[in-house]
This record gives structure tokens, sequence and C-alpha cells, in this order.
């Protein structure tokens, strides 16, 4: 049954008598709680993404039932339309408050962004947040910061070495302040203004003479560590994935019967989808690790629990402890290396361009299909893996 004023005057006798606290329903989520003083507020309970959420409508009588009411259509529209009452009101409440400052914005924007990073972009982006930023700027209202303010923030980060580090927060403070801009709680972004130390570009060290080649491919081939570790090895040049791309593999990606890999774009640094063509060798090895893990999500999944990819630190490490140096080889070297010897011997730039899944300055250049050139990347990758078996073979003569 809906309330009427009388039901609710004899529900506040009830709750004062028994001294429980009472819920008085009226229907559509709506309700009014009463405790055993005699107080009243409205409650409105509703589904969003599935779960069960709870807001409050205010208090009784100050709240009549006919406000109540006209409140719960409100919110009703709002989840009808997709959009949670709470966080409305969150964010209603931020803005009304004052609570304009550099944390309250930057909390608001990673959350509204977070959804189009991968889970390792978004963790990292708010740990050098939480680390390198809030501790001295969380509190200030973001309108009020300078260049000065944050230049000083950003020379902490410079003056331990972290040069990279600091260009990646300087960018992260800027789609903040254009956040907060584009809501009306700032005039202009501070680090448009600031240049920090250059970065020397970084190179990747790597294999490319190709005698090492072969040598390296041999040694893999015979790595005593972890078998699952070879495979992601082993793997590593007939591919020449991003090693996160390689890591997070999983089996519902791979297609043996049309012989393709496809990476989500989520996963993607340009978050477009990625097509690895598999090679012959590729398969192989893929069919030489489908006993140990075709069973889980990964295809290399972390020692301690199936349901992590392994260490982002697995590949490297097992260069390392095969004598290669940080100055001779890398989990990111079998890039460059494929770059360098297939731009050598000819093959179109744009299909190495393609398979490397590098993002293009050009904005006409960067729309590209994922499946441009695909026949003739094929057709590259297969004559790819046969030169380095001719490599492997030749270094073990």
């Amino acid at each position: 049954m809906k309330l009427n004023d009388f039901a609710i005057k004899a529900a506040i006798k009830e709750a004062k008598i028994s001294k429980k606290t009472l819920k008085k329903f009226d229907g559509d989520g709506l309700y009014l709680e009463i405790t055993p003083k005699g107080r009243g507020r409205w409650r409105f309970k509703y589904r969003f993404d599935g779960k069960e959420k709870l807001i409050s409508l205010g208090l009784y009588p100050e709240i009549s039932l006919a406000d109540a009411r006209d409140r719960r259509f409100e919110n009703r529209k709002l989840v009808a339309h997709g959009i949670n009452p709470s966080e409305r009101r969150k964010a209603e409440t931020a803005s009304q408050s004052g609570s304009d400052t550099f944390n309250a914005l930057a909390e608001e924007w990673f959350m509204r962004t977070k959804h189009i990073w991968s889970e390792n972009h978004a963790y990292q982006t708010h740990r050098r947040l939480e680390r390198d930023i809030l501790p001295w700027l969380g509190k200030r209202p973001i309108s009020e910061i300078t260049v000065a303010e944050m230049l000083k923030v950003l020379r902490r980060v410079e003056d331990r070495g972290a040069l990279e580090t600091a260009h990646r927060i300087k960018s992260v403070c800027s789609q903040v302040f254009k956040y907060a801009i584009s809501s009306e709680r700032a005039d202009r972004d501070p680090t448009q203004d600031l240049k920090l130390t250059p970065m020397k570009k970084k190179h990747h060290a790597s294999i490319t003479d190709p005698k090492k080649i072969g040598v390296l491919l041999n040694e893999i081939d015979d790595y005593e560590g972890q078998f699952i570790t070879r495979c992601a090895l082993k793997l590593a040049p007939l591919t020449f994935v991003r090693p996160g791309e390689l890591r997070h593999a999983e089996w519902s990606e791979f297609n043996f019967e049309t012989g393709e890999w496809r990476i989500p774009a989520e996963k993607m640094k340009a978050r477009k989808i990625h097509i690895v063509p598999l090679s012959k060798q590729a398969i192989k090895v893929l069919e030489e690790l489908r006993p140990y893990t075709g069973d889980g999500k990964y295809l290399f999944p972390s020692i301690r629990t199936p349901k992590r990819p392994m260490s982002n630190n697995a590949v490297t490490g097992a260069l390392r402890r095969m004598g290669y140096s940080s100055e001779e080889m890398t989990g990111h070297g079998f890039r460059s290396m494929a770059s360098t010897l297939l731009n050598e011997q000819g093959y179109n730039w744009d299909a190495i361009e393609r398979q490397l899944a590098h993002s293009e300055n050009n904005k006409v250049r960067a729309a590209y299909n994922y499946a441009d050139y695909l026949p003739e990347r094929k057709t590259m990758m297969q004559e790819w893996a046969d030169y380095l078996e001719k490599l492997k073979t030749n270094s073990s003569k």
C-alpha cells in the first residue's frame, strides 16, 4: 500500500513505542526510514549496473511525501537514461560546495576516463598522481595553482633522475586542468607554460647482427629456466609485439585455423585492433605450450596465480640469466631487431610499420584499417620466421 500522511504519523508512533527503526514503503523504490526517536528520512532504492544502490532524498517532515515522490520520479528518469543518481549527486555536491581542489578534479577526471585505458595504464596513472602530485598540490584549489607551483613539483621528480616520469606527470596534470576548464572550474592550464629538462631519445638495446641473432636463438632453445618463459622467449622474435602485449596474450585471441593472433584494441598502445599473422614456427611454439596453459586464460600465467600474467620482468630477467646485459638485449629489443633487418631486406616500409603497430603522427596516415597490407604482412611474417630459422641453423653448425 502507498503511504499517506495518516500512515506516516501512525508509523512514527509505532517506532517510538517499539523502540525499533521501521521502514515504510511507498513503492517504486521509495520508502521512509523512521528511527526510535521518531525521526524520518526518505530513501530511494534502485539498481544500477546490476547492483542495488541506495540514495537519501531528505528528512521528513522537511521533505513532504509529495516532494519525496517528485524526487523519486526524477531519480528514476536518471536511471532510465543510464545515469547513476548517487554519482550525479557527488559531482553536484563537489561543485556546489566548492570542492574544486586538484585532488577532487583529478579523481573526477580519472573516474570518467579510466574505462578507455588498459588496466596497467590506469594503475600507473593513478599511482603517479598519488605519489608525485597530490601530496603537494592535492588540497590546493585547482584555479589557484600557479606555473611556479607546478614547476616546483615536477622538479622534484626530475631531481631524482626520472625525466621520462616527469614528462608523463606533466601530461597527466595537463589533462586534469583541461577537464577542469571544460567544467568551468579553472580558467587555464599552467602546464602549458612549463618547459622540462629534455629527454634523451631512448633506444632499446637490441642485437641486429645476423650471426649474433643465430647464437641468441640457439641459447633461447637451450634456456634451462621455466618452460613457459622459454616459450615466451621463442615467441618474442617471431611476433615482435611489445613485451606487455606478449605477456598479456590470452588463448581466446588466437585462431589456429586462420593462423592469426588478434590483440584487442584496449591492449594496444594506439587503441586499435592488431593482427599478428602466425608463422608455422610460431604455431609450433603455441602447440608446445598449449598442454601446459591452454586450459587457463593466459598463455604465460604468473607462477603464483593463473589469474594474472607473468611478471613484466620475466623475459628480460631470462635474458640476463642467459648472460645478456641491458646494453646488449632487452625484451623490447626483438622489435628493433625485426624492424632493422626487415627494412634492410627491402620489405614494404608501411607493411613493417603496420606489423609493429606504430602509431602515426600524420592524422591521415593514422586512420588506417587494422587489416591494411595483411596479405603482404602474412607473407613477410612467414619469410621472417624462415630467415630466423636459417640463422639459428647456420649458427649451430
